[in-house]
């Protein structure tokens, strides 16, 4: 047999015979996975006759992503480059207030039952009671309304929420006017070009097809051509109404950039400008089982962004995509945000009756989602497929086209990913 070797806490390791030690390391991988079985099938049976039991456990097992570790600045702050949760923010802010107001009311009864006091004796006491009672009820209104106020229903699926766009703070509307003005936005038109010397006309041709009522100009590179720079291509495209330019620039005869100006309206000055880096680009042809887009407009989806920077790139997205999509198409483009990287997706979707081998849909916590029986959604995805991440954000056009001490407003730099639970977006 050899001698035997102690290193280990595996009987497997315990001897020197290469042949033995294979037989018993199998012996104990076949006992494991024998005990594994029963104790699922135990903890089957349990669950089955008491569903609490499942229900504890999978709020017990939840996995921890670097997402869940999210870290927050904690500070009264809105500005653009704080990292904080604008809706815990306004939470924060509503609970403080209702807690001052309620302390005021106090104060105020409180000068009020010393007011009673002092008054003479020889008042009408119905009166009183009277009002006494109605200041009581008013009272009690007013509790229920902040008991009701306080019940926040919890999301269906709280690891994709939608960008609510009614949290944008004060400060971010002062700073771009008319991205954030409350009037109607126009009627997006968009021109899209690329940068000199480019060779991926086809890839800016796709791109183009992806926003609504866009228009793709190849921009001159010859010798003897007039070289246009973006300011000249910017007041180019204003003074035919245009509201946004895109231009996309290449590395490796791929896109690697994309930098979105925002025009405005005639009396006031472009800007900002968003510049965003690509990766993973891949075309629609080169999807497998693609789909042909339509001429529809279609729906957006703005998923996770919770901070104002990202605010305000939702915002930016958004102001290039008609505010009435057309649901006839099916068509909808999405744009998710995760640890800050967006990614972009196109899909075609169909409703269908769900087949007897699918499950029902469940919701994060693993319950039935009412009204979801025997529906099922199919997705067939058009493309393009690209990884963004905003890189910089400029007052006016470009960072040569911004002018003053707030010029650029916001940059991307390595130091900001040092902790890997801090995210801007």
């Amino acid at each position: 047999m050899g001698s035997s070797r102690s290193g280990g806490s595996s009987l497997s390791l315990k001897t020197g015979n290469k042949l033995r030690r294979k037989q018993m390391y199998i012996e104990d991988k076949k006992i494991a996975n024998k005990a594994r079985h029963e104790e699922r099938h135990r903890r089957r049976r349990e669950e089955a006759k008491n569903p609490e039991l499942r229900e504890e456990r999978l709020a017990k097992n939840q996995p921890t992503s670097i997402d869940k570790k999210r870290v927050w600045d904690d500070v009264d702050d809105d500005s653009l480059g704080a990292q904080v949760d604008l809706a815990a923010l306004k939470r924060r802010r509503m609970e403080q207030a209702e807690a001052a107001a309620a302390a005021e009311a106090d104060a105020a009864m409180k000068d009020g039952e010393d007011d009673e006091e002092e008054k003479d004796d020889d008042a009408d006491s119905m009166l009183d009671s009277d009002s006494e009672g109605e200041e009581e009820d008013e009272e009690e209104r007013e509790e229920r309304l902040q008991r009701k106020r306080a019940q926040r229903q919890p999301s269906i699926a709280p690891s994709t929420t939608s960008t609510n766009m009614d949290l944008t703070p004060d400060s971010l509307t002062q700073q771009f006017k008319h991205l954030f003005s409350d009037e109607p936005p126009p009627m997006p038109k968009i021109l899209v070009t690329t940068s000199l010397n480019a060779t991926i006309h086809k890839e800016a041709e796709e791109l183009a097809a992806i926003f609504p009522n866009s228009t793709y100009i190849r921009r001159s590179g010859h010798r003897w051509g007039h070289k246009y720079s973006v300011r000249e291509i910017a007041k180019f495209a204003k003074n035919r109404g245009y509201t946004a330019l895109v231009v996309v620039h290449e590395d490796l005869k791929r896109p690697h950039q994309m930098s979105i100006v925002h025009l405005n309206s005639e009396d006031a000055a472009a800007g900002p400008t968003l510049t965003y880096s690509i990766r993973n680009y891949l075309p629609g042809k080169a999807l497998l089982g693609h789909g042909n887009a339509t001429n529809h407009y279609p729906e957006l989806l703005l998923n996770n962004f919770k901070t104002p920077l990202g605010l305000l790139a939702a915002k930016s997205m958004n102001t290039l995509f008609p505010a009435r999509p057309e649901l006839q198409g099916r068509q909808v483009v999405t744009l998710h945000n995760q640890r800050d990287y967006i990614f972009f997706r196109r899909h075609r979707y169909v409703f269908r009756e769900a087949r007897p081998t699918e499950k029902n849909v469940v919701t994060a916590e693993g319950k039935e989602m009412e009204g979801m029986q025997g529906i099922r959604a199919g997705l067939q995805e058009i493309g393009p497929r690209m990884t963004m991440k905003l890189r910089r954000v400029d007052k006016g056009i470009g960072r040569a086209g911004s002018e003053g001490e707030d010029a650029l407003k916001w940059e991307w730099k390595a130091k900001m990913e040092k902790k890997r639970t801090r995210f801007n977006l």
